[in-house]
Parts: structure tokens; C-alpha cells; sequence
């Protein structure tokens, strides 16, 4: 606890009520910022990329990921990131690596705007064996009812605005590792690939790009012009995508507009995995997709970019169709 309360002292918000080590984190929510607030809360983990961290014995950076993972659903709706508790479980706690964890979930926390309020650490000997260890989180946000994102907002001739992400996140490790690690027998310090100049341990764990301050800046750049948002997390562009597609509309995503991350293509070509199954793994580079008013277009990029993401592109539009998502290049 020692180790840990200078790092939840640094992610903390003004609404903060008292400090760590209490029965239940507090926070003084201020309802006279909004008309009609809805809280909307979140819950998820990083997957199997701890197994990563554990084999290469490197642990602050995959509190980021956590931290990515939970607040950018809470945007997709609109909300703000208000605070986050988070999760450890172990088969035996060394301090050491309990703090490098939530070194990088406050971290992320600083990044997302967010408090980090609690959390609990949980000694599981007999069921986890020592120096394994699990990580979650759960947050909570805030967005007026009227300004609520989604589908029902979503119409043809919207565009489709894709925010890059530069390596896998936090979604398809199970497939990467199997590829990377064990059929192609690379090592955490060889290069990430021939030429590369950083390790396949520093690809695998590069931290996930915190969309949220960015899509808030876009949402309020552009009064009303963002219709709804995307997580691109497990099941890929087309299946995420999909989820804030009315019964109307097709998504239609040009896969020309972006660059693909190498380490796809490493995957691809190392594991002779098809096309489908990529595209059904990976995000493929793009962690967010906003639906766009075509009006807005230029207002949502522009404040992306101020934002620092100013990898911000079109990457295609919205057709009317049948809930679907398809890509350009293919009927």
C-alpha cells in the first residue's frame, strides 16, 4: 500500500472524497454540471497480453491498456471518464510488480482524465501460481441524456472517421503469441522483425492509444456532428462497426486509406493466417471509428488533431444497407 498511494495520489479529480485503504472509494458528483445526467459504467481486462508481460517480467504498461480498454466504451456513448477502480488478482503478491501494475493503470488514469478511486489486490495461492497474475477494471462516466451516442443517430451519407492505432492493443494475443512466439520461435530481444530497431517484447507490449480526451474534443468541436462511435476491440472493424449501424445503413470502410501496422502483415505472413481471420482478430490499425455528419467532418478532425491525434483520417461512409459493414473494395 506503501508503494501504490503515491501513484492513485497522482490520477485523482477534484470530486475525490478522502484517500485509498477505505472500505469503498468516494466521489462528490456534481449533478448541477447537467440537465439530465446518465452515469455509464464499463468493466473489462487486458486479455491474454498479461501473459506477455509475465513471460518478458515487464509490467507498467499493461495498466495503460486496462485503463484504454474501459474508458474508451465509456465514450462511445458520449461520457466522460469520471473514475476507475481496478482489479489484480495473484498467485502470491510481490510488491514490486503489484506497483509497476498500477504505476501504469494511474498512468492511464492521468491520460484518460479520469480518478483512479480503489481497487483491491487479491492473494489467490493454490489457484494462481506465484508471479501469475490477472488484471481488470471498472469506470464510470457521465453524458448529458440528449447528447448520448449511438445508432439511432447514425443516417446515409455519414463518414466514417478512423483514429490509428499502432500495434495490436489489446485484442488478439492468444493468435500473436501462437504465431510470433511459438510457431515462428522468436524471443522477446530478437527485433520485432528484420530491421526493426525496438524488441518483439516492446512491440507486444506497446501500450494502447487512450482515445477518450481526444473523441470528447471532437464531440464538443462539433456540436452534435458525431453520431456515434466504435471500439475497435475483439471481432475487428466489421464487427464492432456494426454495432452502431441502424437497420437502414451499411458501413462501408476503405482499407486503402490507412496504413497497415507491419506487425499485422508479420502475423499474417508467419502464421499463414487468411484474410478473414485477420480481419475478424485485429483491429488492423484503426482503434476507433467515429460516425460522422459529412458538415462536421472538417471541425472533428481539426480537434482530434489539437487533441494530439493527428492520425485522424476518412476512412469511408455510411451507405444505406441492411446493419451491415462491408469493405470497399468488395460487393
Amino acid at each position: 500500500m506503501d508503494r501504490i498511494r503515491k501513484h492513485v495520489a497522482s490520477a485523482g479529480r477534484p470530486e475525490v472524497v478522502g484517500g485509498i485503504g477505505g472500505f469503498g472509494g468516494c466521489f462528490a458528483f456534481d449533478p448541477t454540471r447537467y440537465t439530465e445526467p446518465v452515469l455509464v459504467a464499463s468493466t473489462d481486462g487486458v486479455g491474454t497480453k498479461v501473459a506477455v508481460a509475465r513471460a518478458a517480467r515487464r509490467y507498467d504498461t499493461v495498466g495503460i491498456d486496462l485503463v484504454a480498454m474501459v474508458v474508451d466504451d465509456l465514450v462511445c456513448v458520449g461520457a466522460e471518464p469520471l473514475f476507475l477502480l481496478d482489479y489484480v488478482s495473484t498467485g502470491r503478491l510481490d510488491p514490486e510488480q503489484m506497483e509497476q501494475l498500477v504505476s501504469g493503470v494511474a498512468a492511464g488514469c492521468r491520460t484518460a482524465g479520469c480518478a483512479l478511486l480503489g481497487g483491491e489486490m487479491a492473494e489467490h495461492p493454490g489457484l494462481m501460481p506465484a508471479g501469475d497474475f490477472d488484471l481488470a477494471g471498472f469506470a464510470v462516466g457521465v453524458v448529458e441524456r440528449q447528447a448520448m451516442l449511438g445508432a439511432d443517430r447514425v443516417a446515409p451519407g455519414d463518414v466514417l472517421v478512423g483514429l490509428a492505432s499502432p500495434g495490436l492493443r489489446s485484442n488478439g494475443y492468444t493468435l500473436a503469441r501462437h504465431v510470433l512466439l511459438e510457431r515462428a520461435g522468436r524471443a522477446f530481444d530478437d527485433p520485432a522483425w528484420d530491421g526493426a530497431d525496438h524488441s518483439m517484447a516492446d512491440e507486444l507490449l506497446r501500450p494502447s492509444v487512450i482515445y477518450a480526451p481526444g473523441v470528447l474534443a471532437a464531440v464538443a468541436a462539433a456540436a452534435g456532428g458525431v453520431h456515434a462511435v466504435a471500439h475497435i476491440t475483439g471481432g475487428g472493424i466489421a464487427g464492432n462497426l456494426r454495432r452502431v449501424m441502424p437497420a437502414g445503413c451499411d458501413g462501408v470502410v476503405d482499407r486503402s486509406t490507412w496504413e497497415l501496422p507491419r506487425v499485422f502483415a508479420e502475423i499474417q505472413r508467419l502464421g499463414d493466417v487468411d484474410d478473414a481471420e485477420m480481419t475478424r482478430v485485429f483491429n488492423l490499425g484503426l482503434g476507433m471509428v467515429l460516425t460522422v455528419d459529412p458538415r462536421a467532418v472538417d471541425a472533428v478532425i481539426g480537434a482530434l488533431g489539437d487533441a494530439g491525434y493527428a492520425s485522424a483520417a476518412i476512412v469511408g461512409q455510411v451507405t444505406t444497407g441492411s446493419g451491415m459493414v462491408r469493405w470497399a473494395d468488395r460487393p
